[in-house]
């Protein structure tokens, strides 16, 4: 039987006929590495970008060691996910495992900001706030002041190795490891009282399961920010391929006016004096040398482009120079774009400056159609601002009303009741009373329904009522066993309510529980 069909057969037989030579010039499916060397860049982005690295950075690497007094029985650190007890601090919020659906809502918080972010003003979160962007303007930095700026780098990478090539080197990769471990051991003090941890790993008495995170997380910082930073970004980070969903033509996006800038020459006097036209483009490639992608913004919009918008500052120092208006490339959308191209070739006129065009009555009109605000405050954006608040006020508004107290019953299953000598009918309970406050508690458990019957607390001894005061453990459940017994002259009824209470009334839990009786049970 044959399984290949003919066009099968045609196939194999072209991929064995055709050149090796031909079949190794193929795009492959891997890119190996092409190094940049972007240049630093000065301006009013530059400077953005280094506030936003040194506040995450900061708030990283510095919120393990903030301390939070909550009393003698929970810890005293301000931010912990306490895996062994299961539950996450942060300051005055405590959030407990039944507590999941908090950070579910985080996480949806996070998905429609950085939907409207994106929708907004572009890949914002890409350019300024990305974990690999912040590390990577980190280890640049290193990079610069170890081997120079942009040309000296690109000259000690082309040079032959010498002592002070191997020296630079080596110091560099030794810091880029040492921020890796600092990232990799600010990342486990989430999860432990800090001080304390970090005594332990100084004195090798921490486990293995924190030497092994911080040599994991080491390896990938070190890696994605030092030897693969152009690679992240462009083909193991989904969201540039995502991005474009959300992305409109009213979107900010960090554009190249060519409408402006075209056509470019480095001899503009020159070609002015010979009557030709050119643009505010002087080709200097200050844009591309400044990108930390290597792109070259002129042509176009890019996927590996970030937003970072380091090509704006570097372009406007070169408009300055030249004394040429600023926003050659700038934030705009695509709308205003095309709006001032349409301008720029509107009836025929003829432009003789990038910004302006002379009339066919000789007079001239002004090209530049500047951005409007208000163009940000679209349905698209509202509907993501609404969503995006929406569950943060109800969040905020769940989180001041919960209750501290959690009561849950399970009822005996063998026997599911006993019929006493006096006739008296008693079912038994598992009482597990949850006190969510990092405090001891005097709660009131009582019954609620029922008539006629009283409960036993076996921790309490053999005392019979329907209330009963009992100490509750700080951020701890305590387990109690109930009998609950019905009297025999008394209207049984099929349920009843245990009513947990805070002795000072700021918090109450229910229970509604069944009550089984002969002829009940099958």
């Amino acid at each position: 039987m044959n399984l290949y069909s003919a066009q099968d057969r045609k196939d194999v037989e072209q991929l064995h006929a055709e050149p090796v030579n031909a079949r190794r010039n193929r795009q492959p499916l891997y890119a190996a590495r092409k190094k940049i060397f972007p240049k630093r860049a000065e301006g009013q982005f530059r400077r953005f970008k280094w506030i936003v690295m040194l506040v995450t950075l900061g708030i990283y690497y510095i919120s393990p060691w903030i301390r939070w007094d909550r009393g003698p029985f929970a810890p005293d650190q301000a931010i912990l996910i306490d895996l062994s007890s299961r539950r996450f601090f942060f300051f005055f919020i405590e959030i407990w495992p039944q507590e999941f659906y908090y950070v579910a809502g985080l996480l949806v918080m996070a998905g429609f900001g950085l939907f409207l972010v994106t929708s907004a003003v572009g890949r914002a979160w890409c350019g300024y706030a990305c974990p690999q962007t912040v590390w990577v303007d980190l280890f640049l930095v290193v990079e610069r002041a170890i081997e120079g700026d942009r040309n000296a780098r690109m000259k000690l990478d082309a040079g032959p190795w010498t002592f002070d090539k191997l020296r630079k080197r080596v110091a560099k990769h030794a810091i880029w490891l040492v921020i890796g471990m600092a990232t990799g051991g600010a990342w486990i003090f989430y999860f432990a009282d800090a001080p304390t941890l970090a005594v332990s790993l100084l004195t090798g008495k921490a486990s293995m399961a924190a030497y092994a995170t911080i040599a994991v997380l080491t390896a990938t910082t070190y890696v994605l920010g030092g030897l693969m930073r152009e690679q992240v970004c462009t083909y193991m980070c989904p969201w540039p391929r995502i991005q474009g969903a959300m992305l409109d033509e009213n979107s900010l996006v960090v554009t190249y006016n060519d409408w402006r800038g075209e056509p470019r020459t480095r001899h503009a006097r020159k070609a002015v004096a010979q009557g030709a036209m050119v643009g505010d483009c002087v080709d200097c490639n200050a844009c591309v040398a400044v990108c930390p992608m290597g792109i070259d913004i002129r042509d176009g919009q890019q996927m590996e482009c970030i937003t970072c918008a380091l090509c704006i500052d570097a372009c406007n120092g070169v408009m300055d120079k030249t004394g040429k208006p600023r926003g050659l490339i700038a934030y705009a959308t695509l709308s205003e774009y095309a709006g001032n191209m349409a301008l720029a070739t509107d009836g025929g006129r003829t432009a003789v400056q990038p910004s302006r065009v002379r009339n066919p009555d000789g007079s001239f009109t002004d090209t530049i159609r500047h951005f409007d605000w208000r163009i940000i405050f679209r349905p698209r954006v509202v509907f993501y601002a609404v969503i995006w608040m929406s569950v943060g006020i109800a969040m905020l508004v769940h989180l001041a009303m919960r209750d501290r107290l959690e009561l849950n019953v399970v009822h005996d299953r063998n026997p599911q009741y006993v019929l006493e000598s006096n006739g008296s009918i008693r079912n038994g309970y598992t009482l597990r009373v949850l006190n969510m406050v990092p405090a001891q508690r005097r709660i009131v458990l009582s019954l609620a329904g029922l008539e006629g019957a009283t409960m036993r607390i076996a921790e309490l001894g053999r005392q019979e009522g329907r209330s009963f005061i009992i100490d509750a453990a700080p951020d701890a459940a305590t387990s109690l066993k109930v009998f609950v017994t019905l009297n025999p002259n008394a209207a049984r009824a099929e349920g009843f309510l245990f009513v947990l209470e805070a002795e000072d009334h700021s918090d109450r839990a229910t229970y509604r529980a069944a009550f089984n009786a002969p002829g009940d049970v099958q």
